[in-house]
């Protein structure tokens, strides 16, 4: 398990270059109690939302397409898109050096524990789906 604060503080540092390289904000942090966590960042097109069930262990990264500046519904699947669909497809267009490259850029970051293990590996999916993003919608 993990503290909230703890939490947010590995993924504003895990995902920077959600405000350096794409343009998102961070809009909100979610606390509620030791049991489920989210950071969500957005900019004008999208709010992608990191989120973080503690009791069950799970991490849930996904990237809503906002349609006159409101959320999708959660179930709607062409605007509410889940981290693991999009980096199958783009996985299946890239190059192993872009890949390399990718985990370069991630090379000085630690992950200490699981949870850090699981927030670095989704952080280096989520900037290579970013970087494809307009190829695969």
């Amino acid at each position: 398990m993990i503290d909230g604060n703890e939490y947010i503080a590995i993924v504003k540092q895990f995902y920077s270059f959600l405000e350096t390289e794409f343009d998102f904000k961070k809009k909100n942090e979610i606390i509620n109690g030791n049991a489920f966590y989210d950071v969500e960042f957005n900019n004008k097109e999208k709010v992608i939302s990191i989120s973080y069930e503690n009791i069950e262990n799970h991490l849930d990264i996904n990237i809503f397409m906002l349609q006159d500046e409101k959320m999708p519904d959660y179930d709607d699947k062409t605007r509410s898109l889940h981290l693991s669909q999009l980096n199958r497809l783009v996985m299946a267009k890239i190059s192993k050096e872009e890949i390399n490259l990718n985990a370069g850029y991630f090379a000085i970051l630690d992950a200490k524990n699981e949870i850090e293990q699981k927030l670095l590996k989704g952080a280096k999916e989520l900037r290579l789906c970013l970087k494809h993003f307009n190829e695969l919608m």
